[in-house]
């Protein structure tokens, strides 16, 4: 994805060696039991592979958000959606809230356990009634001396079952829209505080998504991130780096369908020879490439814009809507390359086609990325 270079290219063959070590072994079975184990987090952080772009007083290496994506990426070409999924919501959704946002004290006490692997990090936005309106959630803070007292839930919530901080979009000032929305830093020891169902999905399996409830839950007022009421605000200022987690997954896993398709049409044999051979194996193949290439341009241009304080939510919007569109396009015209074995578990291919179908939905859907888009073109 990223242009040359040679600190980068060393931090990338280590993450390969660790996922060839330690993830590769045990996926399938994570994926069948439905959930990774939690030690994996702590795995990965010792390892130093989690909030990488934190800077070093908290205990991050200070490096280009460049070497941040590209674990993202290279997990998913991995094939390791779920583990792609967590590391983005972590690293590329979580940290930075609390970087960008929180106080100092905050900062110190919560980027160093993340970067760890000590406490795994989860946004808590969606709601039963809220999914893509954000302005509707119904979970309440109402501030009562020294705390706040939440009462709701939560679900669809990636990270969930093994979080240890969840940043929580409330209500502080229930007669108020987008105006009423605050976020709390919300440390899962806290009583009142429930985990619900690890969900099952079509795809993603052995990522963690959960239902959360609280009931009468007393969050310290000092862990209020940011200004009261201005929850709404944060999360658009900090959607576009969540959107371009999305479109960097999807270019991985772009690249991901293209590798073993490649091999598999390389050794399957169809009317005496190689289906590699066939015309129409060929320009499929060929046409994936291209796909991944405007895609790949795309992305490396939002993340250059990022870099430099200057990717703005139109174009951020655009980019997710793209790459997770060809990423869902690539993995059903390469699918049917396999034939019947495209349809079994054991191909990865199979995989790579169910994992896809959720990036047009979470992060905001593709049809609110378009009405974005709308909205900057022909004003509201």
């Amino acid at each position: 994805m990223f242009a040359h270079d040679s600190d980068l290219e060393l931090f990338r063959d280590n993450f390969r060696r660790f996922l060839a070590e330690n993830i590769a072994p045990h996926y399938a079975e994570w994926e069948r039991t439905g959930i990774m184990p939690r030690e994996v987090w702590n795995q990965m952080g010792e390892n130093g592979f989690l909030c990488v772009d934190m800077p070093e007083e908290y205990g991050g290496y200070g490096v280009s958000t460049r070497y941040s994506m590209m674990l993202v990426e290279e997990a998913s070409r991995a094939g390791f959606g779920s583990l792609s999924t967590a590391i983005s919501v972590h690293s590329e959704i979580v940290a930075p809230y609390i970087l960008h946002i929180g106080t100092e004290a905050q900062k110190q006490y919560w980027i160093p356990k993340m970067v760890s692997g000590e406490a795994p990090g989860a946004i808590g936005m969606t709601e039963p009634g809220a999914g893509s309106d954000l302005q509707a959630i119904r979970t309440s803070a109402i501030l009562t001396g020294d705390h706040y007292v939440v009462n709701g839930s939560k679900t669809f919530i990636s990270n969930g079952q093994h979080a240890g901080i969840v940043i929580l979009a409330v209500k502080t000032d229930p007669a108020a829209r987008a105006k009423g929305v605050s976020l709390l830093l919300v440390d899962t020891t806290l009583d009142g505080f429930k985990t619900g169902t690890n969900l099952e999905k079509i795809g993603l399996h052995s990522q963690d998504t959960s239902e959360l409830f609280f009931d009468n839950m007393k969050v310290p007022a000092d862990q209020l991130l940011g200004q009261a009421g201005q929850g709404f605000t944060y999360m658009m200022q900090e959607l576009p780096r969540e959107r371009l987690g999305i479109a960097v997954t999807a270019l991985g896993a772009i690249q991901g369908c293209i590798d073993v398709t490649t091999q598999y049409v390389n050794e399957r044999q169809a009317f005496g020879q190689p289906i590699a051979k066939l015309q129409n194996t060929r320009f499929v193949l060929a046409q994936a490439k291209i796909d991944l290439l405007a895609t790949q341009a795309f992305v490396n241009q939002c993340l250059e814009q990022y870099m430099e304080g200057k990717l703005d939510v139109p174009t951020v919007a655009a980019a997710k809507a793209y790459a997770t569109d060809m990423q869902c396009k690539v993995a059903d015209n390469l699918l049917q390359l396999f034939g019947g074995y495209g349809y079994m578990t054991e191909y990865p291919i199979s995989r790579f086609y169910v994992d896809a179908r959720i990036q047009r939905i979470y992060g905001g859907t593709n049809e609110i990325m378009k009405e974005i888009v709308a909205r900057e073109l022909l004003g509201r």
